[in-house]
């Protein structure tokens, strides 16, 4: 890579879930079984990667439309199945350490703008060991759900960095589609939740296979 391609964005905006972090099969498995636990119709899997990115409340309201008197007792389910009876760990993505050290190398600023709620974020920052990458962070509990781009926009005020010199990069169409409604360019992963097919229906600047590739276009 030469100079003016490592130094192409100010700031770097990762999101989480399919991104960072190979989480897709654990976010799918425990919310089919929280479905089963309460007696709800199950969503395929399909339908529920068509969620990942989304806040939680909307996430719920999409996947199950006709029980919003469940959704209090779906977020506890959830949260309990993901922390305490699926134990399967999430591992990150192979690389994707060694490119944020990169990147981070460069002189570029990394933030996250993720659907994750705080506390799950926070605690993924401290086990995976990445909290000391990024300089600020947006979670789902702090701005619009995607695709809003007020998790962008928020990021850019506070880094006082403008949107030509940012790019945002993640696995869904929300991410993507968030991108383009705050005025940043974008980086659709293909390892994620989202094939390319679908990525491609919300025109990310670029497109990558593998976390290595992302170097090649920031």
């Amino acid at each position: 890579m030469n100079q003016d391609t490592i130094k192409q964005y100010e700031l770097v905006i990762f999101d989480w879930d399919g991104t960072l972090m190979d989480s897709i099969g654990k976010i799918v498995d425990c919310m089919q079984c929280v479905a089963k636990e309460l007696n709800l119709l199950v969503p395929s899997e399909q339908q529920v990667r068509d969620i990942i990115g989304l806040s939680i409340l909307p996430a719920m309201e999409k996947l199950f439309p006709d029980n919003p008197e469940q959704y209090d007792a779906l977020l506890e389910a959830y949260k309990n199945y993901y922390m305490n009876i699926n134990a399967t760990p999430s591992p990150l993505f192979d690389g994707i350490e060694s490119v944020l050290s990169q990147i981070k190398a460069n002189g570029q600023t990394l933030a996250i703008a993720t659907g994750k709620r705080r506390a799950g974020l926070d605690r993924m920052l401290t086990e995976t060991g990445l909290g000391h990458y990024f300089i600020a962070t947006r979670s789902a509990d702090e701005a619009e759900s995607k695709p809003h781009p007020s998790m962008i926009t928020s990021l850019l005020e506070e880094l006082d960095i403008c949107p030509s010199k940012t790019v945002m990069i993640g696995d869904s169409k929300l991410d993507i589609a968030m991108a383009n409604n705050a005025g940043v360019n974008s980086i659709g992963v293909t390892y994620g939740a989202h094939s390319l097919e679908d990525l491609l229906t919300q025109s990310p600047t670029n497109t990558v296979n593998s976390p290595q590739d992302i170097l090649l276009h920031i």
